[in-house]
């Protein structure tokens, strides 16, 4: 039987060669991550996962967690990676819509999440930190072999929840094909061998760290230091033994903070690639000038994976996000009429591609509006393309804010804070930030007579909100600024606020 996904990493797998190290100094070869990955399938099976499942993850990063994606691709699970942030009643929205038939948590999470699972039907399960838990009990002494389940290019092998500024998260819907073809142009494009070794500090919840970095270097028979998070002295020690950095502005900005940062340090390193969020001109020369390495910015999205890279070879413009990936069409288009712009003219980005998704998991209308007649999916970014082919994003036409690599949907933020007693209304915007790249900052009208403070909305907010997406500010005024329409002025803020985090 043929696995689409799968099949490729597993040819691509090296035996006995190293796939990964943790900070502890433990390794796993290829083939002892097969082997497990093959236990792993079969404790899901035995749990009543089919073909086209949901298994729902909400764990700490491990070794063992990494594999447990590859276990649901094998058998053919559709793989549904949560935020280890979210809290219990926004894991609740997620269990009700995609309905997983698999809850995978922490240990302590389970007596909780057993009662949300109860209500769809749904088994849970444990995994710590450490690689232990039920699930594990459950693989151990199962066979080492796997036969996998029979999935095409156009099979769902993943569903990430994004989402937009009204409304409930979106599933986004990623096939095999998505996944592979993505994979496979990124190995090419950053010329990834198996001499590489890449220093994985990212999350595994997001594109980012779960496809971009792993199914790179699975794909490319390399191998990674796995870290649990982003540390610059522990990253700085390892760039000696590496060869690739993937990571968010943010690593940069942090790595520069750190006076061992210099040309000697980084004299093994040939790639240092950024995403997830803008990287600030002044971060990519700053860098530069520290390092000798120019940062090759990228851009992609939820239900697209990667778009655009700057080149390999050739000029790394900053500010930029380099050139279409081969076969990836990228066009800016006017947002009113959706007719193509020439060179240097701002419209909304379109995307079409092997990499982009299905759509949203049970939303065909809302997938339907996302796509043009001529199958482009509408990316919600403004942006422009130079008269050298070079991508330039210049905005968001949906007010998204990005802090550190996370999205942030200003309205979930805003329906919480006004719900707070004292609060009249509020507007939440991003602002620049000189680590996060936004910060995330809400505006506030109080009710006539109330007294509510910047410390009473972060306190109201630290149990309904994951901590990446409370504010980092709350500023007050008398009234939001609005147009004849009365719909408040969002970018009247962001200019007014503009240097709310930025010194000098």
């Amino acid at each position: 039987m043929s696995n689409h996904l799968f099949e490729a990493i597993r040819n691509a797998a090296r035996g006995d060669s190293v796939f990964m190290e943790l900070a502890d100094g433990r390794t796993w070869t290829y083939r002892q991550v097969l082997s497990f990955s093959a236990r792993l399938a079969h404790a899901i099976s035995s749990l009543g996962v089919q073909a086209g499942d949901r298994v729902a993850v909400q764990v700490e990063k491990s070794a063992e967690a990494l594999i447990l994606y590859l276990a649901c691709i094998r058998c053919g699970a559709i793989y549904l990676p949560l935020n280890t942030a979210y809290t219990l009643a926004e894991l609740e929205y997620f269990v009700g819509d995609a309905e997983p038939r698999l809850l995978i948590v922490a240990p302590a999470a389970k007596e909780a999440v057993s009662l949300i699972a109860a209500a769809y039907g749904a088994v849970v399960e444990t995994l710590d930190a450490d690689g232990g838990g039920s699930l594990i009990d459950i693989a151990n002494g199962r066979p080492d072999d796997f036969a996998e389940a029979d999935r095409g290019a156009d099979d769902l092998a993943a569903i990430l929840y994004t989402s937009g500024t009204t409304g409930r998260s979106k599933g986004a819907m990623l096939t095999h094909g998505n996944l592979l073809s993505n994979a496979s142009t990124l190995r090419d494009y950053w010329h990834f061998t198996s001499a590489d070794r890449l220093i994985h500090a990212l999350p595994i919840f997001h594109t980012h760290g779960l496809f971009v970095a792993t199914n790179v270097t699975l794909l490319a028979g390399a191998s990674m230091f796995l870290l649990p998070k982003f540390d610059p002295e522990e990253v700085l020690s390892l760039m000696s033994r590496s060869t690739v950095l993937m990571g968010v502005p943010t690593f940069y900005t942090r790595l520069l903070q750190n006076p061992r940062l210099n040309k000697d340090a980084a004299a093994d390193m040939r790639l240092f690639i950024s995403g997830s969020a803008p990287l600030l001109a002044e971060t990519h020369a700053d860098f530069r000038s520290r390092t000798g390495h120019a940062i090759l910015e990228r851009y992609g999205m939820t239900e697209t994976n990667m778009n655009t890279s700057n080149p390999y070879d050739g000029e790394r413009v900053a500010g930029t996000v380099g050139f279409p990936l081969p076969g990836v069409t990228v066009r800016v288009v006017d947002t009113a009429t959706g007719k193509p712009l020439p060179a240097n003219e701002t419209g909304m980005i379109e995307i079409k591609g092997p990499n982009v998704f299905k759509g949203y998991w049970r939303m065909p209308e809302k997938t339907a509006a996302e796509f043009t007649r001529d199958g482009f999916f509408i990316t919600g970014d403004l942006g422009k393309i130079d008269e050298r082919g070079y991508v330039h994003i210049v905005g968001r036409g949906k007010d998204l804010v990005i802090s550190g690599g996370y999205n942030i949907y200003p309205k979930e933020v805003e329906g919480e804070i006004d719900q707070i007693e004292g609060v009249l209304e509020s507007a939440v915007i991003g602002v620049p930030h000189p680590d996060f790249g936004e910060g995330v900052t809400a505006v506030v009208v109080r009710r006539p007579g109330a007294s509510v403070d910047e410390a009473a909305v972060l306190k109201a907010l630290a149990e309904r909100l994951a901590r990446y997406k409370q504010p980092k500010r709350v500023m007050f005024v008398d009234e939001l600024p609005r147009n004849t329409m009365g719909k408040v002025q969002k970018n009247v803020l962001r200019e007014q606020y503009a240097g709310l985090f930025v010194s000098g």
